[in-house]
């Protein structure tokens, strides 16, 4: 799957994922009036995942929620299998494969067309 992601990042492509991107974006800046970026909105999809709603949040907490955000993007591309929840509510993933080498900008490649997919198309229609 990811030799397959990696052939697709051709400069189409990118300019595909960043215009989608933009879009997701502004849709959820205006949804949270504030300003997100890549690694705010993997936390708000832990955070989604936790569903415990927002509170106050340690930071190890927060960490924890980056890394819920992270296995649940990284699932669908075989890196992570769902595990199930503990008895507090955290969802558990088991690593299934390691993730190989990519350059920064690759990785946020990745990150941004697995963001895209958890969230649809339809969160990113034109208005």
């Amino acid at each position: 799957m990811l030799r397959v992601f990696k052939e697709r990042l051709t400069e189409s492509h990118l300019q595909e994922l960043d215009s989608r991107w933009k879009l997701l974006l502004k849709e959820l800046n205006n949804r949270f009036d504030s300003d997100l970026d890549v690694e705010s909105v993997i936390f708000l999809i832990g955070l989604q995942e936790l569903g415990k709603g927002f509170r106050k949040y340690t930071k190890d907490q927060k960490l924890e929620l980056m890394h819920i955000g992270i296995c649940t993007l990284l699932e669908p591309l075989g890196f992570y299998e769902f595990k199930g929840k503990d008895e507090d509510g955290y969802p558990h993933w088991e690593l299934i494969e390691e993730l190989p080498p990519l350059s920064s900008s690759q990785q946020k490649a990745m990150m941004i067309s697995c963001i895209l997919d958890y969230f649809g198309e339809t969160a990113i229609a034109p208005e």
